[in-house]
């Protein structure tokens, strides 16, 4: 199975998790609680992001870096 695009809009947090499980960490930063979250499928980051009043772009970006940082770390 091929990773989804990070960038889609419609990039469902389940997807998010299990493609980018590191992903989660910042998730957490923000207080969020959803890795392990039931209804993490039925939401996109775009989703969760307006429920957090969260800046998507921003939160993206942060997301890309803490993948980055996971990468050099291997």
């Amino acid at each position: 199975m091929h990773k989804p695009d990070l960038d889609a809009p419609d990039l469902s947090l389940a997807a998010l998790f299990e493609h980018w499980p590191e992903a989660a960490t910042v998730f957490f930063k923000h207080n969020m609680a959803c890795p392990g979250c039931p209804v993490a499928r039925f939401y996109s980051l775009s989703d969760a992001c307006r429920r957090a009043g969260l800046e998507e772009a921003q939160f993206r970006a942060d997301i890309k870096q803490r993948l980055l940082t996971a990468k050099k770390d291997q």
